[in-house]
């Protein structure tokens, strides 16, 4: 008779177990202690021995499956030996399907598949999977993508870690004597990385939490009911569904710069958080957001940095008065910027790279140990076969409705793939329409309150209208502004540097936008973004009371400003 594999209870309180990951397949021959899979609880990961000699007749519970103690996971024996039909959990994953079949819907739970597990992926699956759907999740690398793992989050470390040495060197001021003797690098990096694992290992105790399936590998369309993963050891697995979210991110994009491929000093944002040493100098291809946040940085560690942005501005898609304050403090920091400038070519040089750089109608040379490509990013949909199953797509950004809905009604798109706005918290907004109209509630993504945030010294965030959106629109507004210099906890903190702007409609007196450059403005953005989605007036803001001493009582003295009845400042 064939020996039953028992979930095992590993300590007093364990109630079930997950199959992590089987090492042995059906079929193989097994010995007496031979490792044959791992299970894990909430607070480990265990190898399980076989207990038995023969072959792995039969897998009951799949991956990703959660199994009570005691409960069958599967059966040992001898070769054709029968083995009891075991009825598996109801968290089963369904059987796989030949990849040209359509798979009718179950009577039983919605099976939702999400293509991607960063910010708007995990959180897509996690609603998903609270209105009562069965969730799998694929991932090609890490769960968090590009936002816990090479973006937004290890980039705030380097930045904090910067903000925290330049305010050291500023301590005099306050009377404090410190000595900085030298930044230790390899310890910035350990924290980037401790701080990043910890982050990843929540995202993947909200997946066990809830009950969804991950699967490592790359997954494509079979057809419009079913994906086929390709797993890291070469295995593929169909995984059918009824309703699909893409959430797969975007990628660097490499602009057609002769010699950057070839340069291996050349690096995009990824390779810029993973120098092994702070360079001494650093040319930035790009003053967007990464550029310029990762800029910022690097010339607060020490680094002579040197920024080529084509536009004529920086931070094309931010308040250009508030940018131009911005640029302004960034050069007498030491930082070169060029706008209206275009890298020709990098060549190799001993010190890492030259870059000729054309600006005001003659090439300029310049040389520098690191290049940070920062020219943007591009959509990451070139291996799901959008063609294969006819989803609506310009050059691999996909189409969608207000409802995330691509051209197929039950296949939807999030985030980063769709082309438009890269950002991880609109991206996480968008997974939660998504699965809400997944599981068939009625949801739609407005993007009025999303605020664009830059983490540099100091802050810059905006949400809503620019002046320039406006203008443009033939939208009539009038302007409030607020300078920190008069707001007190900015004056300790940060000297006064910076200001707070509001638009406001010259009919109605509603917000239109508001935009801040100063300290804790990606904090202090938050107010504003709800005052929008409220359709607040100015008044709104300025008749709720602010404490005292905050950077935040200088949000209602810039809408007092718009009205002219500002307290601190002369009204002009």
């Amino acid at each position: 008779m064939a020996f039953e594999i028992k979930m095992p209870q590993l300590g007093l309180t364990m109630e079930e177990g997950t199959v992590a990951k089987w090492l042995k397949q059906e079929g193989d021959t097994v010995k007496k202690g031979d490792v044959i899979l791992e299970i894990t609880t909430d607070k480990l990961t265990s190898e399980i021995e076989s207990e038995a000699d023969g072959v792995l007749l039969r897998i009951v519970a799949q991956e990703g499956e959660d199994v009570p103690v005691k409960g069958l996971l599967g059966y040992i024996g001898q070769p054709g030996e029968s083995v009891g039909e075991t009825a598996a959990p109801t968290t089963a994953a369904p059987a796989a399907v030949p990849a040209a079949q359509e798979t009718a819907k179950p009577d039983g739970p919605v099976r939702v598949v999400v293509i991607g597990g960063g910010p708007g992926g995990y959180v897509a699956a996690i609603r998903a999977a609270q209105l009562g759907g069965q969730v799998t999740l694929v991932e090609k690398n890490k769960l968090g993508g590009t936002c816990l793992n090479v973006g937004c989050i290890p980039t705030k470390v380097l930045l904090h870690a910067a903000e925290s040495l330049h305010e050291a060197k500023e301590m005099a001021q306050l009377g404090i004597q410190v000595m900085v003797q030298n930044v230790d690098w390899n310890r910035v990096q350990q924290k980037k990385t401790a701080v990043t694992n910890q982050l990843v290992s929540g995202v993947t105790g909200l997946m066990k939490a809830n009950k969804i399936k991950v699967i490592e590998g790359t997954a494509e369309f079979a057809d419009r009911s079913s994906v086929t993963v390709t797993k890291k050891d070469g295995s593929r697995e169909t995984v059918p569904f009824d309703k699909a979210i893409i959430a797969t991110g975007s990628v660097p994009a490499v602009p057609p710069i002769p010699g950057i491929s070839e340069n291996a000093n050349c690096v995009d944002s990824t390779g810029a958080l993973a120098f092994e040493k702070i360079p001494k100098s650093l040319l930035v291809i790009g003053g967007g957001v990464i550029g310029i946040e990762l800029a910022t940085a690097y010339s607060q560690f020490g680094t002579k940095v040197t920024v080529v942005e084509a536009m004529p501005k920086l931070l094309p898609m931010m308040d250009g008065e508030l940018t131009a304050m911005l640029r302004k403090k960034m050069e007498a920091n030491g930082v070169t910027i060029l706008t209206e400038a275009k890298v020709q070519s990098v060549e190799a040089d001993p010190a890492g790279a030259k870059v000729q750089v054309e600006t005001n109608g003659e090439i300029l040379s310049y040389t520098a140990e690191k290049v940070l490509v920062a020219v943007g990013r591009r959509t990451d949909t070139a291996m799901l076969g959008l063609d294969r199953i006819g989803i609506a797509h310009d050059r691999g950004r996909i189409t969608v409705n207000e409802k995330m809905e691509t051209n197929i009604e039950h296949i939807y798109a999030i985030g980063d793939c769709l082309g438009k706005v890269m950002l991880a918290h609109v991206a996480s907004a968008q997974g939660e329409v998504a699965a809400e109209n997944a599981m068939g509630e009625e949801a739609v993504y407005d993007g009025k309150t999303n605020p664009s945030c830059v983490y540099t010294n100091p802050e810059f965030a905006g949400v809503g209208l620019t002046e320039e959106k406006a203008k443009e629109a033939g939208i009539s507004y009038r302007v409030g502004k607020f300078p920190l210099m008069a707001n007190g906890k900015a004056l300790i903190m940060n000297g006064g540097e910076g200001m707070i702007k509001f638009l406001i409609g010259t009919e109605y007196n509603e917000v239109l936008g508001v935009h801040i450059l100063g300290p804790r403005a990606t904090d202090l953005i938050g107010e504003c973004a709800l005052a929008i989605g409220m359709e607040a007036t100015v008044e709104d803001i300025y008749a709720t009371i602010h404490a005292h001493p905050t950077v935040t009582e200088a949000v209602r003295e810039a809408a007092l400003a718009a009205t002219k009845r500002a307290i601190h400042i002369p009204n002009k």
